[in-house]
């Protein structure tokens, strides 16, 4: 990715800088107000990342703890710096090199404009784990010595090529570069590092691994080749790798499979069979090989190379969503789409990248949100080509369960849930009638609930394609008020749609109940954990409705009508799954639809397996495609019982990339439903009624909340999965009858959205028994 301050008005830039800076576990102490900062970074296939910055004058901490243990390095390009670590500082000019461990925290301090590179190794490569401890201290490699030399102008030319190099021209540099890192660390470190006459011990494995490294693709190599060219016995060179928890014959089956993974995802080698590739590597068998490169990468080696690159029944009274009887026509007239037109009007923010990908940023504003409802009358809030990178925000709905932690002091959450005696920012809030004559709720009556920001549309997509959006990264919003800077807030709610209502033991049996939960995601924790809790008491919105029940989104809870009980859940930690429940393409109706309901374009999913690292493949229904994301969370477990999640606002990373109709690969040829894919599942999504409003016809919107079960439900997920292994994996349909029932796990979604999920869960293990 590429990335300029550039692209951002001035008083955007400094916070802009700290967010992108933040995903590489860097983080902006002290600059200028507006601080010019440029960033390239390149990921190759075993994961080693680099990242060249240009800036100005500033000071930026790293702290790659909280990941995976690596080695780093600093490459001065231009001009100066600083680097601090608790224990020492060290001065690095042009040319100069700084490395250590990714348990050493350090400071990075610019007097001047500067140029540097930065590389992180994982220490778990086999050419680097168990061979040097990770540093204590930051040490530093100066250019005029001659591993300084070699080391510096190595980097120096991945920094100059590093916005447009591929993982193919740089594979020589993935695989020098960990042997290099080795050498520089045995060769450098203190005797006391290398516990003093072991160091000896170590250079002699040193030289034992690169002599296998050169002979990796021999057949027959084997340790009394290597015993005897070291002039060691075999015995005394196996117990030096029992030494690094570690064999001679495992060492080489690592590194020959890792050497197999690379070609097989290499372009160069797509026309070689992957027999050729194995035999090349030393391997003798495939079965032997594919068994073995199954065990370590959990997928088979066929698999592997077609693989994407890296890529209720509910009491009328209290139900949800419109009531029965209520006439689109009257809803539609009224609307006429006039009061989406202030949404529309607004200054797009991206930044251009190479190949002309881009990188757009669509905060959470008054005029960037949809509150409720789905329509595909929206105009777009911001327009993107397939495999633009677009950082979305997105609000959670019950930010106003708790105000001071949630909303105070946030401008973009205070614009959106403002709302006063003479004005509401976001007035419509559900799919309903504007005159909120059905119900007396408000604006929009509530029938529909999420803020949803967006649409995005994608340039090109046309009713008959697929959108796949792949999820990059997902963060809680912190909390913008001093009391609480840092930290990050949600809120549950045990709601009168909740699967338990009409089920509770104690009294009063009709309750509802707001919990409030902090989310951590920093300092090696990904967990949340209960603060307090309270009983919904009637609130008044500003403009004087009475709300007995939690009804209408956003209302504001005057706390000082409500009972906190703070010792709850004590104990207890939930891990935190930060995804997001509404994701989904505009339906192809003309009318405004509730957005609870999900249904066969995607909408309230509600599945906390939507998270980082994840593709969703959506049919796409109106030109466009419009996608809108919301509903964020931060855990839920399957059924989403109570009626809600930790409803946390959240900030992704995302990328949508469009598959024409014309130019359709595999599995998603046929796919007319929601198909989540990770590194190793497929989940399809099954809805008591997958096209709710064809099939339940002028009523649909408020009978799809009295005709949903979950027998219903498993049936339509059955029959998608059904359909999904006799097309995409080409069983027969009594073998994917067998399978379903033997291999398949099927899971409650949610009873909670009117149109009740139920989702299948297939292994992509279950099909590694070929190539």
């Amino acid at each position: 990715m590429q990335f300029t301050t550039n692209a951002y008005p001035k008083q955007q830039r400094k916070d802009a800088w700290n967010f992108v800076l933040q995903r590489f576990s860097l983080s902006l102490l002290m600059s200028d107000e507006e601080p010019y900062g440029e960033l390239a970074s390149f990921k190759t296939g075993q994961n080693i990342q680099f990242i060249r910055i240009a800036c100005t004058s500033q000071t930026i901490a790293m702290n790659l703890d909280e990941g995976q243990p690596c080695f780093w390095m600093i490459l001065a390009l231009e001009g100066g710096v600083t680097v601090t670590s608790s224990k020492s500082s060290k001065d690095i000019k042009e040319g100069d090199i700084i490395y250590g461990g990714s348990n050493t925290p350090i400071k990075l301090t610019l007097l001047k404009e500067s140029r540097f590179l930065i590389i992180c190794v994982p220490d778990t490569l086999p050419v680097l784990k168990s061979r040097v401890p990770l540093q204590k201290d930051i040490s530093n490699l100066v250019s005029e010595t001659t591993m300084g030399r070699m080391f510096s102008g190595l980097l120096r030319s991945v920094a100059d090529v590093i916005a447009d190099v591929t993982d193919d021209q740089l594979r020589p540099i993935e695989t020098a570069l960990p042997e290099f890192i080795a050498a520089t660390l045995i060769n450098n470190a203190p005797a006391k590092e290398l516990g003093g006459a072991a160091g000896a011990k170590a250079a002699l494995l040193e030289r034992i691994f690169q002599s296998i490294e050169i002979r990796l693709s021999d057949p027959d190599l084997n340790v009394y080749q290597i015993a005897k060219e070291q002039g060691v016995s075999t015995r005394y060179l196996q117990k030096l790798f029992e030494t690094t928890g570690d064999s001679f014959s495992h060492f080489v089956k690592d590194r020959r499979l890792e050497r197999c993974r690379l070609d097989l995802r290499s372009p160069l080698h797509a026309q070689r069979t992957i027999s050729e590739i194995l035999f090349q590597w030393g391997f003798n068998d495939s079965a032997s090989f594919s068994r073995a490169f199954r065990e370590k990468y959990g997928i088979s080696p066929r698999d592997y190379r077609r693989a994407p690159p890296e890529e209720i029944e509910v009491n009328p009274v209290l139900q949800r969503g419109r009531p029965e009887g209520l006439k689109d026509q009257k809803i539609d007239k009224e609307f006429s789409y006039s009061d989406l037109e202030e949404n529309n009007d607004h200054d797009e923010e991206s930044v251009e990248v190479q190949n002309s990908v881009r990188h757009h940023h669509l905060p959470a504003t008054p005029e960037t949100i949809h509150w409720g409802y789905f329509s595909s009358a929206l105009k777009p809030a911001v327009t993107v080509q397939s495999g633009d990178y677009v950082t979305i925000e997105a609000l959670t709905h019950h930010a106003y369960d708790d105000y001071e932690r949630m909303i105070k002091g946030d401008p973009g959450a205070e614009a959106v849930f403002e709302w006063t005696a003479d004005h509401k920012a976001v007035d419509r809030r559900g799919a309903g009638p504007m005159d909120a004559t059905s119900e007396g709720r408000g604006a929009g009556e509530g029938y529909g609930v999420h803020i949803c920001t967006g649409p995005v549309e994608i340039a090109g997509a046309k009713p008959g394609d697929i959108v796949e959006v792949r999820i990059l990264d997902i963060n809680p919003r912190p909390s913008a008020n001093h009391r609480y800077a840092g930290r990050s807030f949600g809120s549950n709610l045990a709601a009168f749609w909740g699967f338990h209502f009409s089920d509770i033991l104690t009294e009063p049996t009709h309750r509802e109940v707001v919990t409030i939960y902090e989310v951590e995601k920093e300092h090696g924790r990904a967990c949340a954990h209960a603060v307090y809790n309270y009983r919904w008491t009637p609130q008044t919105d500003p403009f004087g409705v009475l709300h007995e029940r939690y009804d209408y989104p956003g209302v504001p809870v005057d706390h000082s009508k409500i009972e906190k009980n703070y010792d709850i859940l004590r104990n207890v930690e939930i891990p935190i799954r930060p995804h997001f429940g509404v994701i989904g393409l505009a339906p192809p109706v003309n009318k405004l639809v509730d957005s609870v309901p999900p249904s066969n374009f995607g909408g309230n999913l509600d599945n906390w397996r939507i998270g980082p690292g994840t593709s969703l493949f959506l049919p796409v229904g109106v030109d466009g495609a419009m996608l809108s994301i919301g509903d964020p969370h931060a855990s839920q477990g399957d059924s989403e019982l109570c009626g809600t999640a930790i409803e946390c606002s959240m900030t992704a990373l995302i990328q949508p990339i469009l598959h024409t109709s014309n130019n359709m690969r595999g599995y998603i040829k046929d796919l007319d439903y929601p198909l989540l894919e990770t590194t190793t599942e497929w989940v399809i999504f099954g809805f008591s009624h997958p096209d709710y409003l064809k099939e339940l016809g002028v009523n649909a919107q408020s009978d799809i909340y009295k005709k949903s079960s979950i027998d219903l439900a498993m049936r339509d997920c059955f029959r998608k999965a059904r359909r999904f292994l006799m097309s995409a994996k080409t069983l027969s349909e009594d073998e994917a009858i067998s399978l379903l029932s033997v291999g398949i796990d099927f899971g409650i979604s949610q009873v909670a959205n009117g149109n009740w999920g139920v989702h299948a869960v297939i292994r992509k293990e279950l099909f590694n028994g070929g190539d």
